[in-house]
């Protein structure tokens, strides 16, 4: 038996999550990303004038990611310090610079500001993420804009809707997700250049106390690595209520696929709506018949994942004391990356579901024709008032007639007969065929459809015409059945 058989595996990498996520939070990505900021460092040390050499500059530029992470985990049993091994080892790599490497600098700038780093990464990739989910549902949306179909309130009958405009709720919900996240991403700031307790003094001291020299340092640096401006204070750390306010902002979008992926479970529950089904693929090991709704399942408990850990960072930044704990750290090393893989996976099985979404149209229609001659009773007593007839008569007629028809769907299992029992009662003068008219589906589903196009004109598409190329830099999801 292989020895990776005998070791636990994490779902989210070898199942759910997409290999760009996985990509962001591997030790490649982070190792290397550590001796991007220790490369920013010397170089703004340097144009401020402490004695870095052209070689130095050049040889870390060459090894950024030349990563020996055997050699790194000697180092650290060794040291028992995750920094100081890569310290090291990018010693090892570019030995002009090994005397200048984290000059004046504490393991909380490496390990911070490179989490701020991925969590930008990460969350770009969610907003493609989220475009091409909006992308993919306004195409449903679009295509059933017109079909009428039998709106729910509790999950029960009410005045219809149009699949269509059903689309639509799930499409707002992702917008607004569209907009925190935009938010989140322009006011994410670095960390910077801080010292050990935040008070700058190290790097005061390596200036000869200039404090201009220190300021334009923490700028240099944070430019280098893409933010325009660092938090302008800080403990050891940045505040964790950074953490805090992206997992909400993560939270909300799984609150949003959750309901997306609940409200297509009771419509495959109604056979109105169904997932993608491929050809081979078994519902059940016992009950060969059956198409369960298994990917928007899958939606349900990866999002119920990302909201519970929200409260991580919760408890995390609630709990910080004073400067600094390092009870943050071995919880943030679960729950951030678990955050963003675990949405990342979601979001995936929310594309793949939209994009191969199956409309019944009968079932649609039948299901919604059951209870249309009920919401339709006071159009009906309003035609034959119109006619002549008495309308607290018609009223306590249409009343009857409703009670009993209702009486034989629950009790004898009968099909509606509403319309026919209406038709055969000479006190409201309709026929069958003025009655059919009368409850014609597309007179009940009001705006509906032309709250779909406005919907998506004035809202989708300047949206998706904004982020254009970036959902086209993923490739499409690859989604385990």
């Amino acid at each position: 038996m292989q020895e990776t058989h005998l070791r636990y595996l994490h779902p989210l990498s070898d199942r759910y999550a997409s290999r760009e996520m996985q990509e962001i939070f591997s030790p490649a990505r982070r190792f290397g990303t550590w001796r991007r900021i220790w490369l920013a460092l010397a170089e703004s040390e340097r144009e401020l004038g402490l004695p870095v050499s052209d070689e130095a500059l050049e040889q870390m530029r060459a090894h950024l990611d030349t990563l020996d992470l055997e050699k790194a985990a000697e180092y650290e049993r060794r040291f028992r310090h995750d920094v100081m091994a890569h310290v090291h080892l990018f010693g090892d790599d570019a030995p002009a610079a090994k005397g200048i490497i984290h000059l004046g600098a504490t393991s909380a700038f490496i390990g911070d500001n490179t989490d701020l780093v991925l969590h930008r990464e990460a969350l770009l990739l969610i907003r493609r993420r989220l475009v091409r989910c909006v992308e993919a549902l306004s195409d449903f949306a679009r295509r059933h804009a017109d079909l009428p179909t039998l709106g729910y309130t509790h999950f029960q009958p009410a005045q219809p809707t149009t699949v269509g405009k059903r689309a639509t709720l799930w499409i707002q919900d992702f917008l607004l997700d569209l907009e925190e996240l935009e938010f989140r991403l322009e006011t994410l700031r670095f960390r910077g250049v801080r010292g050990t307790t935040g008070t700058q003094a190290s790097f005061l001291e390596l200036f000869h106390g200039d404090h201009d020299k220190v300021d334009r340092l923490d700028a240099a640096v944070g430019r280098r690595m893409g933010f325009e401006e660092s938090y302008p204070v800080s403990g050891q750390t940045y505040t964790r209520k950074v953490d805090h306010a992206l997992q909400s902002t993560l939270a909300g979008i799984a609150v949003s696929a959750s309901k997306l992926g609940h409200d297509l479970r009771l419509l495959a529950h109604l056979r109105e709506v169904e997932e993608p089904f491929e050809k081979e693929q078994i519902g059940s090991s016992a009950m060969p018949y059956k198409r369960n709704p298994m990917r928007a399942e899958r939606i349900c408990a990866l999002t119920r994942h990302v909201i519970t850990l929200a409260q991580d960072p919760a408890f995390t930044a609630a709990t910080q004391w004073l400067e600094r704990t390092l009870d943050d750290s071995a919880n943030r090393r679960l729950s951030i990356p678990d955050a963003y893989l675990a949405l990342d996976g979601a979001m995936v099985l929310v594309e793949n579901v939209s994009r191969g979404l199956i409309v019944n149209p009968q079932v649609v229609r039948r299901n919604l024709e059951e209870h249309l001659p009920f919401m339709a009773a006071e159009t009906i007593l309003m035609d034959a008032t119109s006619r002549g007839g008495d309308r607290q008569e018609l009223h306590e007629r249409i009343r009857q007639h409703s009670m009993e028809a209702a009486r034989r769907m629950k009790e004898e299992g009968a099909d509606a007969d509403l319309l026919d029992r209406i038709a055969g009662d000479t006190a409201f003068g309709l026929s069958r065929e003025e009655l059919t008219a009368l409850t014609d589906a597309h007179r009940f589903v009001g705006r509906a459809p032309q709250q779909v196009a406005r919907f998506l004109e004035t809202w989708v598409e300047p949206a998706l015409a904004r982020y254009s190329d970036d959902a086209a830099g993923i490739a499409p999801p690859e989604v385990h059945v």
